[in-house]
């Protein structure tokens, strides 16, 4: 046997290159006919594909590093240096071909979770590429309760891109100001699996918000840019000014999603004892989706 699996903490070796991670995978994948599955798996990739150039990110399109077919999805590392263009404006125009797509497709609908995260990870053209703790934690980030549980409390009719991102990138990236993404769109949840030992900070993005989700201060990428724009009143507070929704709300939840709204089937609180001030949220556990929740297909996994 020629491969050698180093001992950690033996001694000290070279940091592999920080690469980038994106990955997406399909809402009710598992729930399809199996006849859907082998063309849907194809679909997923050309519609990544078709976003990344219409994006003008025809670089990244053509060297992808380590890119896999998941099944129901795609991974694949690249130029930390793009960050800033994945999170704006590509994520804003996959949403827009997926409902593009939807609109129009007499097969089943294409709705997606994506995750974005970035650290270390061998890349030297060998096999075992990208395989590493940012590549487990960015799949990790895409099968979260939060992002999850907010897919599904959406419109599928308007609603078709929901992504977390990972807090190394909003940090870097989104608070850092590199992109045209506003921190305010953005939504800070805990990230955890169930039965996996998984939790971290993260924060939710969904370029076309529907409904309770618009009211949870997750708002369109229209609206948050005039109110981003627009001059501060001092005379009032813009919690309390009627007829707007306050984008800057935040939300502290102990575990799973917290939305505010209108709350439906399917996906309840469990936690202990819980507080409402203002616009802030205040969640001991468990999921808590408000809003018209959209109840899936007999066979709906995800």
């Amino acid at each position: 046997m020629s491969t050698v699996v180093p001992a950690p903490y033996a001694e000290s070796r070279p940091l592999p290159p920080y690469r980038a991670l994106f990955a997406v995978d399909a809402k009710d994948f598992t729930g399809l006919p199996a006849v859907q599955h082998g063309p849907v798996s194809q679909l997923i990739p050309e519609l990544v594909d078709q976003a990344l150039e219409r994006a003008e990110l025809h670089k990244l399109r053509d060297s992808k590093r380590f890119p896999a077919n998941t099944g129901d999805g795609v991974v694949f590392g690249f130029d930390p240096a793009l960050l800033p263009f994945v999170l704006w404006p590509f994520l804003g125009v996959l949403d827009d071909i997926l409902g593009a797509y939807n609109r129009q497709c007499v097969g089943p609908r294409i709705r997606l979770r994506a995750s974005l995260h970035v650290g270390p990870l061998p890349d030297a053209d060998r096999p075992g590429d990208g395989n590493g703790t940012a590549r487990n934690d960015t799949h990790r980030l895409l099968d979260s309760r939060p992002v999850k549980a907010l897919l599904a409390a959406a419109s599928e009719q308007v609603t078709h891109l929901a992504a977390v991102i990972s807090q190394r990138v909003y940090e870097d990236v989104v608070l850092g100001a590199y992109t045209g993404l506003h921190p305010d769109r953005c939504v800070e949840v805990p990230a955890t699996v169930e039965g996996k030992n998984f939790a971290q900070r993260a924060w939710l993005y969904v370029p076309s918000p529907s409904g309770n989700l618009v009211q949870a201060g997750v708002q369109p990428r229209e609206e948050s840019t005039a109110q981003a724009a627009a001059p501060a009143d001092p005379e009032q507070d813009p919690v309390t000014r009627p007829g707007t929704h306050y984008s800057g709300n935040t939300q502290h939840v102990g575990e799973g999603a917290a939305v505010m709204g209108s709350v439906g089937r399917d996906i309840t609180y469990t936690g202990g004892s819980t507080s409402y001030h203002g616009t802030n949220q205040h969640w001991g556990g468990g999921d808590n989706v408000a809003g018209d929740k959209r109840v899936g297909e007999a066979g709906d996994r995800r």
